[in-house]
């Protein structure tokens, strides 16, 4: 039997570990809310608590990266049509 499954108190091995940085945001989502329930579990040594509080903090970084980059892409498509509205008012007074 596998002992590395939810539940079972024992994080993944570090070699099964894909790199936070190379995660999607649901990756990195989903991954924190696993990390969050096996610490929660409480059934880990203290060293092994520690390295998955880390990666946890690692994992919420890389959403809140992920998050601001879309935030930057939101705002810069609302500044684009709100200057694209503008000018054609600007364009649109001056016929009248």
């Amino acid at each position: 039997m596998n002992d590395n499954v939810f539940g079972a108190g024992q994080a993944p091995s570090s070699e099964e570990q894909v790199p936070v940085e190379n995660l999607s945001y649901e990756q990195a989502r989903d991954a924190l809310v696993e990390t969050v329930k096996l610490l929660e579990l409480g059934q880990m040594s203290l060293d092994e608590s520690l390295a998955l509080w880390e990666r946890g903090e690692a994992l919420a970084r890389r959403c809140e990266e992920h998050l601001a980059g879309a935030r930057a892409k939101v705002e810069a498509a609302l500044a684009s049509k709100n200057q694209d509205a503008a000018a054609s008012a600007e364009n649109g007074s001056g016929e009248e």
